[in-house]
């Protein structure tokens, strides 16, 4: 029955620089609507997963965690320090590819992954 993601939607308190943050860090152009359309490239997943209320993978107060895929975490890495983004996680490589942590304006944990 279902075909693929529509959409990721949250509130913000501010959402000025929420999408500045995400234009700038992410390379994300975000639209006057306040959004923007991520068309699939070949050989990308999108995962849908649960996680237990007690899981430490990410905050427990977080609900929901958004995950990027990129092209070269290596590169990202590099673009994140040249504009002065820490990584709220070191960079961590097992069989699922290789991830890094970043937290948004609003504290949110993103995770970059490489697969």
């Amino acid at each position: 029955m279902i075909k693929g993601f529509g959409g990721i939607f949250w509130r913000t308190k501010n959402l000025d620089a929420v999408k500045k943050w995400y234009s700038e860090v992410l390379e994300i152009e975000i639209e006057n609507w306040n959004g923007t359309l991520i068309k699939p490239q070949l050989g990308n997943e999108t995962i849908f997963s649960f996680f237990a209320g007690n899981d430490s993978y990410f905050p427990a107060e977080q609900q929901v965690m958004l995950n990027f895929q990129v092209d070269d975490l290596n590169e990202t890495i590099k673009h994140l320090e040249q504009i002065g983004v820490p990584l709220a996680k070191e960079k961590e490589v097992s069989e699922f590819g290789k991830f890094i942590w970043i937290e948004d304006p609003d504290g949110r944990l993103v995770e970059l992954w490489e697969k």
